[in-house]
């Protein structure tokens, strides 16, 4: 698709707020370096922050290529086990990345489940999944895997009314065109009592505030709403859900990558390369600074949350 032929809209703050918007930003495709320019606009009622204008439902697969990045690293890897040192470490380290809240196994739906990587996880775990992936290519990779999925948008699924028990939603509320939309449908499908665990990013960070449009986690224009804690509670709330926590995930990912972009910008190639680093490279970086982590999360100031809400009994 040329950039020419991609059609862009606007629309107002889906809270229902009177339309009075103030730029915060403008920034460009940093994921896939694809063109365009992308605006954020601040809701001067209830300060949601949303990339407006932005492209349609029609046009926004120009922007997720078969080789978008979240696609290639949720492939299903099969695994021999992990030992009883390796998992302790892994616990020892818990990022609340995908934490949810103590529940029996029952019926369990993932939005965004692209290959299907935490489909696989919960399966083992004695879960009856089911996923729904906007991708065709990652919907296929999941369901080769002998995973239920269903391709195509939230809006575009239907499912049976009060059939689930847990639905989660990893890094996918910022990418709907219609979040309220989207959580009421959820709503639908829960069961009273059933549990809603989104992960978003944090756009009440330390991070964003530092990095602006070069912030890591802002991934115009796939991220069509950037939230904060505030913000993500009453989009929750008027779709119904009660808010049980907010939990400030413990990385510092965004924040080194968002660094990396900034001395991209100014040239400095080899000190980019050098704070980036290979993929193992990271891994190390990220243990070694989790206990700054640990702090940053305290103070809310992490680039990343996972939020729990409950259907009402």
């Amino acid at each position: 698709m040329a950039n020419n032929t991609i059609e862009l809209e606007s629309r107002p703050c889906p809270l229902g707020c009177p339309s009075a918007d103030q730029p915060v930003l403008t920034g460009h495709d940093r994921i896939n370096n694809l063109p365009g320019e992308f605006q954020v606009v601040r809701c001067d009622s209830c300060g949601l922050l949303r990339t407006d204008p932005r492209p349609t439902p029609a046009s926004m697969g120009f922007y997720y290529p078969d080789d978008y990045p979240p696609y290639l690293g949720t492939q299903v890897k099969s695994r021999n086990g992990s030992g009883g040192l390796k998992r302790w470490i892994k616990s020892l380290l818990d990022t609340k990345a995908q934490a949810i809240p103590e529940l029996q196994p029952g019926r369990m739906l993932e939005v965004g489940c692209a290959s299907g990587n935490y489909l696989h996880k919960m399966a083992n775990q004695g879960w009856q999944v089911k996923g729904i992936e906007y991708s065709p290519q990652a919907a296929a990779s999941a369901r080769e895997n002998g995973y239920q999925v269903h391709t195509g948008s939230l809006e575009s699924v239907d499912l049976d009314a009060s059939e689930l028990d847990l639905i989660t939603g990893w890094m996918v509320l910022e990418h709907l065109h219609d979040p309220l939309m989207g959580l009421k449908k959820l709503y639908g499908w829960a069961k009273p009592g059933a549990y809603l665990a989104l992960s978003v990013p944090n756009a009440a960070s330390l991070e964003f505030k530092l990095f602006q449009s070069r912030w890591f986690a802002l991934q115009l224009p796939n991220h069509l709403y950037h939230f904060t804690p505030e913000t993500i509670t009453k989009l929750l709330q008027q779709a119904g859900w009660e808010v049980e926590a907010v939990h400030h995930q413990r990385v510092l990912s965004s924040l080194f990558s968002s660094l990396g972009y900034l001395l991209q910008e100014r040239g400095w190639h080899r000190l980019e390369r050098w704070v980036v680093g290979r993929p193992s490279d990271k891994v190390r970086l990220y243990q070694l600074l989790y206990p700054f982590a640990c702090v940053a999360a305290i103070f809310g100031q992490t680039g990343r949350m996972t939020v729990w809400a409950k259907k009402p009994d």
